[in-house]
């Protein structure tokens, strides 16, 4: 029976002898050892890497970086930590839950904290040099103790509850842990959700035992009146009683319950560094050491070789990324191959290659290991990493969309990843035999069509206005065109019409003619090193031999690489993407339109949404010109990929249920809008083919912002144009 207390405090221990005091101890010390050795074995593995310092960028700090990329905000990142807002965008309820989860066991650690503190410490202290052990747990400490840590309590006992209840009830693709690539038969990750039901109902078991124990020592002390404040021990004690358990049994069950609640607590601290658990320290690691264009701009390729082929390839912050995944699966859900039926899912990706690592330096995490065939292993570690440990066709599957990197909670770069291992595919001449006829065009000819550099501005020929030369005179604007809008005969009216509009406008522009070469950024994202290097060297050289104060292009691709990577080459110009400058040109009102009816929807561009994050300027296009504009269920930053980057429009998709595409117009066509509206070539080429392969020719058209503006600047009917009028050089949403 507990003893009755006179004034607002309690035991530490309850009743426990010496015997058992001095076995919790032992315990609790085993139970760290057995922790930081753990943790230890995590850092070692983590140095295993590289360091990679800041964003040195070939072998120097990236010139001109500043200006075009925002530097990293370790306040803001630990801000997001800490508010959950990653956790909690388009998942609310969850984030809610893994929130009251998360502040609530801060307060239950902090609790525990102050125990030790007043017990361990204090009480110490005051016995060795004041002859008497003293205690500040009492009085109005101790009622505000209980009540303030009972909340936090509270708040973690129903987050777990919560997200138990999601992880054994939810039917989400996110949480079944179905790969998008199965290696061989027999596969099974029934050890994984194993691992993950340990994990979330181990915490619910913690919080329940600790509030029953509360419950009965308030029960075995006869209820007094302060420990109302302990409100939910308290609540319990009355169901303890309500059950017939009274003080002399309430003493006796403690006594027991109290060790399975501690046997529990130090298990789960113990476990901590080898399992999901691990993310409580890895996961707000991660988030602090990502950096905001990690994405936007490639890092480099290790010194010795190109990309990544070996464990030391590794960086860092790579490492912890691995470990930081907590298989939520949200990057599986939205990733457009995986939608699509490509063997590729970012989870599966990034658990793939924890795995390789973990056998590769003997640290493995109990349950997060795959269910094999005896003998199988393909991803063993005397295998390459790159077409062995992760296959050749996951690999070039990814669109480099940039989806996944964006959704994660935890601040995992997926996609850098991928073209690290792409680039050691390309470094053993492994490809696509597609991609590999594109590369050399772009290579031989400056453009991925293969056809005469004297051909890129061809199209201004049947203009009434001559088009300046930027080499020979001077001009506000360079207009970057890209391949696509170039050379593609759909696209190069399209070309015109924007240099209609310009001439319109009265704005100075100029192109580079036959010196402009492809910009290169999806040869680096199909992992192409040397050849974007050589490209951004010809295209520096143009720009050096030009005149002009601002880029402008029409490609977002384009645009990304211009923006965020040229400058560390020297690049030091502004550059704009044209919806930039059309929304500039309806805002200063320079010219007269003519408000249009239309029922339109747009399609947000990965490399102008998700990776520059440009979304008000073509939305300020479309409804300044009068269109009724309705959104796609997925936009903006949940924009669904077209299926072309990364260099997957020069890559064979017949292995896909459908292409990324046509999955796009057939959600555009629940809409019942007349038009589709796109700011991007490879999108307009991508999506003309889509409306033709998904049945939806006639009820749908595909047109360009741009056309919107000029059917608006000259009072006339959009045409459009129809899918299929173009040359042989676009096919099946392929360029041939």
């Amino acid at each position: 029976m507990f003893l009755e207390t006179v004034v607002e405090t309690r035991k530490i221990f309850g009743g426990e002898t010496s015997l058992e005091k001095l076995v919790f101890y032992l315990l609790a010390f085993v139970t760290l050892v057995i922790f930081f050795t753990g943790l230890i074995r995590r850092v070692k593995k983590y140095r295993a890497g590289r360091k990679l310092v800041g964003w040195d960028f070939r072998g120097g700090k990236a010139k001109g970086i500043e200006h075009v990329t925002e530097p990293p905000s370790h306040g803001r990142s630990l801000l997001d930590v800490l508010t959950h807002k990653t956790i909690t965008r388009r998942k609310h309820s969850v984030g809610a839950a893994h929130l009251l989860v998360f502040w609530g066991f801060i307060g239950l650690f902090l609790a525990t904290s102050i125990l030790a503190l007043d017990y361990d410490i204090y009480g110490n202290i005051t016995r060795i040099f004041f002859g008497k052990e003293r205690s500040f747990f009492t009085g109005w400490f101790y009622i505000s103790y209980n009540f303030v840590f009972n909340i936090a309590g509270v708040a973690a006992l129903l987050g777990a509850a919560l997200l138990n209840f999601r992880r054994v009830f939810s039917k989400e693709s996110e949480l079944d842990y179905e790969r998008a690539h199965k290696p061989e038969e027999g596969y099974k990750r029934v050890k994984m959700a194993i691992g993950d039901h340990i994990f979330v109902a181990g915490l619910l078991a913690i919080i329940v035992t600790g509030f029953l124990i509360q419950g009965l020592r308030i029960d075995g002390s006869n209820f007094p009146s302060f420990e109302k404040w302990t409100f939910m021990g308290y609540l319990v004690g009355e169901g303890w009683r309500v059950v017939g358990v009274g003080a002399t049994l309430a003493g006796q069950i403690h006594s027991y319950l109290w060790w399975i609640h501690i046997l529990m607590a130090l298990a789960f601290v113990a476990y901590l560094p080898f399992s999901k658990a691990l993310h409580i320290l890895s996961s707000p690691t991660n988030m602090v050491l990502r950096h905001p264009a990690s994405t936007r701009v490639l890092p480099p390729s290790p010194i010795e070789h190109m990309g990544y082929q070996e464990l030391r390839d590794f960086t860092h912050k790579d490492l912890i990324g691995l470990d930081a995944c907590t298989k939520c699966g949200r990057c599986h859900g939205v990733c457009p191959a995986r939608t699509v039926g490509a063997p590729l899912s970012p989870r599966d990706l990034i658990l793939d290659l924890r795995q390789w690592v973990d056998r590769s330096t003997k640290n493995p995490m109990i349950f997060d290991w795959e269910e094999r065939p005896e003998g199988s292993g393909p991803r063993n570690v005397d295998g390459r990493l790159a077409g062995d440990v992760i296959s050749e066709r996951t690999l070039w599957s990814c669109t480099t969309c940039m989806a996944c990197v964006e959704i994660c909670p935890v601040g995992i770069e997926h996609v850098p990843l991928i073209v690290q291992l792409r680039r050691s595919l390309v470094d053993q001449g492994v490809m696509d035999p597609t991609l590999q006829s594109a590369l050399q065009n772009i290579a031989t000819q400056g453009n991925s069509f293969g056809k005469s550099s004297r051909m890129r501005a061809r199209w201004v020929k049947s203009l009434d206005f001559p088009v300046v030369d930027a080499r020979k005179e001077h001009v506000e604007y360079l207009w970057f065109l890209g391949d696509f809008a170039s050379f593609d005969e759909r696209l190069v009216e399209i070309s015109r019409t924007l240099a209609k509009v310009l001439s319109a406008a009265g704005i100075s522009f100029g192109i580079l003619y036959e010196s402009e070469k492809n910009a290169g950024n999806d040869v680096r994202r199909a992992g192409e090193e040397g050849l974007f290097e050589m490209l951004v060297e010809g295209n520096m050289k143009a720009f050096s031999s030009a005149s002009f104060d601002k880029i402008i292009t029409t490609d977002p691709h384009s645009f990304n690489t211009l923006r965020n990577e040229y400058p560390a080459f020297g690049l030091t110009a502004p550059v704009m993407h044209y919806s930039e400058l059309l929304a500039q040109l309806l805002y200063e009102g320079k010219l007269s339109l003519t408000k249009q009816s239309k029922n339109v929807t747009y399609h947000d561009p990965c490399y102008l949404g998700r990776y520059n994050r440009i979304f008000d300027a073509p939305r300020a296009v479309i409804s300044g010109l009068g269109c009724d504009l309705v959104e796609m269920p997925r936009h903006r930053d949940n924009s669904f990929c077209c299926g072309a980057g990364g260099g997957r429009i020069w890559m064979d998709d017949s292995f896909l249920n459908e292409r990324p595409s046509e999955n796009r117009m057939r959600e555009a066509a629940t809409l019942g809008v007349d038009y589709f509206v796109v700011a991007c070539p490879k999108d307009y080429a991508m999506f003309t083919d889509a409306v033709k392969t998904t049945g939806n020719e006639g009820k749908i058209t595909v047109v360009d912002i741009v056309e919107l503006f000029y059917e608006s600047m000259m009072g006339e009917q959009l045409a459009g144009v129809a899918a299929g009028d173009s040359d042989t050089d676009i096919k099946d949403g392929k360029q041939v």
